[in-house]
């Protein structure tokens, strides 16, 4: 199960020589990987790379003919572990997750993997999660790849680029013994294009034909002495390896322009960014063609000392376009610069934002700036600015604050019947009888909530770690501590680190586990907790790509390691959902309190149901489905109901009452009768104006006679009222 299928599209993953592949970022890097000869594959989801994931257990037949293993892993430090392989052995293994909070998680086997070095090639496949679009705190990968030396890619995002740099990216591997870093941007991801596929081709030694003994090295284990010997190498031998590798294999690119007098450093990733601001300004066509000179890096560390005074020799000013900060290629270059006595005017963050995305139009701002101030003899400076003046105009003349006021703000939200919605509800509900409570959030859906409607949670600090969050200041709160984490946080990281240490420390604190069957932020992957849906077994819908035999019951593993109070309830049922909040909250029973909020995610569940109810219908089975509405006319208008769940089908519309201004609530089409509307109007206490409405597909003789009778009444009843109207009009 995830997001979405690749069954179609993997098929391209067989392409040979002399076939042209096109399609998508995500699934061309798949392909580099299976022509490069991988061993082994692992990873944890995560945006933007989730696909990558879903990618190779959709291809799980053509990886089984390659003799490829393929492991979806509990954790990225799980991930890294398995790069353990390729230490002694000739085994080319490739690793992904979203990066930086991914990188955080395994860096502990990541700084031993590259102090120990490695045999077989060895990439990590990281989503570059930086910029407008990101879902995280705004960092790079580059630190990391400075602190524990590990080579770091960022290929020009086209398709003949980016799947020639991981074939490169094994290759620099182990020419150095060294694990590479391979950035894949957001957009990288999702760029369609072509390129020139090649055979697939098996590893050396796979599952299928084995490695001939077992070997090991000494000089391999991370101990005293040898730690002390690996440090040496990394800089005396698998440095210059590296150095010799990128250069001799060209792995940066020089694009030589007509105007010597200055240069462009960029980043491989900003290319495409650059020659399109470059374009506005007159100096570059579409295909790339540039006036200015531009060096680009492919390898963003190391740099290549030689390459870079090579390129800024005979110019006088340069400018580095290095996304993010600190600047350490800037600071990078500017030392090889200066050692060299190479007198070159380095420009970059004096003339670019030190953070944030380098959208287009920023690109566009910092060149033109450049460009303005080192006056190339080659170009007409004016005439390149008129564009720019041109386009700044139109950017002024854009209403933008009409617009603001127009266009309402839309912060992420929970999807509509999503099993959480409930369970916030119920808090809130709580919160009017004692009070605020500190709640700690995780990583996931239930992040949400700290937005409006609910307004609710205190801090975020890592996937599965609400829990030790809330360890510190629990003892000084008036109430128990609220802590919150998804059953994909439980697994990944939340039991060791959350309820082992808890009981340990004997935290009597609160702990809702939201059970929703699935990984349901990155996507929907299974998780070790998934329980196979009744409806799908029985349904004539074939299911065999989610058939999975997997049932560890989260609350067995929060009783084995020592919880005694824990009650496991279903997200729905708001008032039951309260009660035991309450009792959690204010029982004398010492110790963790475990609540386990049960409830498939609505969006997960939609995606397999939807295809059985179209087969039911398409087939003439009778079928039902619910939703709910509101009775205009019993709506006070209040809003009561909005404000407690905030579900994006219950929104409002003018009340038809002429005597009344406050509209209505209403619930549109995209309902999916979830009822935790009608929920929370009982159990709030709120206007009884919810109804569930039945839609009957291919109804019986039985339904037909009903609703006949039905229909009659509800007509003579209806004229009843307006004879009535009439009556006492007159």
């Amino acid at each position: 199960m995830a997001e979405r299928s690749f069954v179609q599209e993997v098929k391209k993953l067989t392409l040979g020589n002399g076939d042209t592949f096109h399609g998508e970022g995500i699934l061309a890097v798949t392909k580099a990987l299976l022509q490069s000869g991988v061993s082994y594959v692992g990873g944890y989801q995560g945006a933007p790379v989730s696909h990558l994931m879903d990618v190779m257990n959709d291809a799980h037949d053509i990886l089984d003919t390659l003799g490829v293993h393929f492991e979806a892993c509990g954790s990225e430090a799980s991930a890294a572990a398995m790069l353990s392989a390729s230490i002694n052995y000739p085994l080319r293994g490739a690793v992904t997750w979203k990066s930086t909070v991914g990188t955080n998680v395994a860096s502990d086997a990541l700084s031993n993997l590259a102090s120990a070095g490695v045999t077989g090639g060895v990439l990590l496949v990281l989503g570059e999660d930086y910029g407008e679009g990101a879902s995280i705190m705004q960092e790079r990968t580059h630190a990391f790849a400075m602190k524990s030396q590990m080579w770091l890619l960022d290929p020009r995002p086209n398709l003949p680029s980016m799947t020639q740099m991981i074939e490169h990216g094994f290759e620099l591997s182990e020419a150095s013994n060294t694990p590479v870093m391979y950035m894949l941007r957001i957009r990288a991801c999702h760029v369609t294009g072509q390129f020139e596929a090649k055979d697939n081709k098996p590893s050396r030694y796979s599952n299928r034909h084995r490695l001939p003994d077992t070997q090991r090295d000494i000089n391999k284990i991370i101990l005293p002495p040898v730690i002390f010997t690996q440090e040496k190498e990394k800089t005396e031998q698998r440095w210059p390896a590296a150095i010799n590798y990128i250069k001799t294999q060209k792995l940066n690119e020089f694009f030589l322009g007509d105007c010597n007098d200055i240069g462009i450093i960029v980043q491989g990733g900003l290319y495409n960014i650059t020659i399109r601001a470059l374009q506005l300004l007159g100096l570059a066509d579409a295909f790339g063609n540039s006036d200015v000179s531009l060096y680009v890096l492919n390898v963003t560390y190391p740099l290549i000392a030689d390459e870079v005074t090579s390129f800024c020799a005979n110019k006088r000013d340069v400018i580095v376009l290095e996304e993010g900060q600190p600047a350490f290629i800037e600071q990078n270059l500017d030392s090889i610069l200066r050692k060299a006595d190479i007198q070159t005017r380095l420009h970059g963050k004096n003339m670019l934002p030190m953070a944030g995305e380098y959208t287009g139009q920023v690109v566009l701002e910092g060149l033109s700036q450049f460009i303005q101030a080192a006056r190339p003899a080659q170009i007409d400076v004016e005439a390149a600015l008129l564009g720019l003046n041109t386009r700044r105009q139109l950017l002024a003349e854009t209403p933008y604050d009409a617009l603001q006021a127009l266009i309402p703000n839309r912060p992420a939200g929970l999807c509509t019947g999503c099993p959480e919605r409930p369970l916030f509800s119920a808090i809130k509900q709580l919160q009017e009888q004692l009070g605020q409570f500190h709640i700690s959030t995780d990583i996931g859906c239930n992040s949400f909530a700290t937005l409006p409607p609910f307004n609710m949670g205190n801090t975020i600090m890592g996937y599965g770690l609400s829990l030790a969050s809330s360890a510190a200041v629990r003892t000084s709160l008036p109430h128990r501590a609220i802590s919150i984490m998804g059953d994909g946080a439980f697994w990944h990281n939340g039991l060791s680190s959350g309820v082992a240490s808890a009981v340990f420390n004997q935290h009597d604190g609160v702990l809702i586990i939201v059970n929703n069957g699935y990984t349901a932020a990155t996507g929907g992957q299974f998780i070790p907790s998934w329980v196979k849906p009744s409806d799908i077994i029985a349904s004539t819908v074939d299911v065999k790509s989610i058939d999975r035999p997997d049932n560890q019951p989260i609350a067995e593993a929060v009783r084995g390691m020592g919880v005694t109070w824990i009650r496991t309830i279903s997200s729905y049922n708001i008032s039951l959902m309260r009660n035991t909040l309450h009792e959690a909250l204010t029982t004398a029973s010492p110790g963790l309190k475990v609540i386990i909020a049960e409830g498939e995610c609505a969006l997960n569940k939609q995606r397999r149901v939807k295809p059985i109810l179209k087969h039911q219908i398409n087939n003439g089975i009778r079928t039902v489905k619910h939703r709910f509405v509101v009775d205009s006319e019993t709506c006070t208008g209040d809003h009561a109901c909005i404000r407690l769940s905030g579900c994006p089908s219950l929104t409002i519309k003018p009340n038809p009452d002429p005597l009344r201004t406050d509209p209505v609530a209403y619930v549109d089409n995209s309902c999916i009768g979830c009822g935790v509307c009608g929920s929370n109007a009982h159990s709030a206490v709120l206007c009884p104006s919810f109804s569930r409405a039945e839609i009957i597909y291919n109804p019986n003789i039985l339904d037909r006679l009903l609703g006949t009778i039905r229909r009659t009444v509800i007509q003579f009843l209806q004229k009843r009222i307006v004879r009535q109207q009439k009556k006492y009009a007159l």
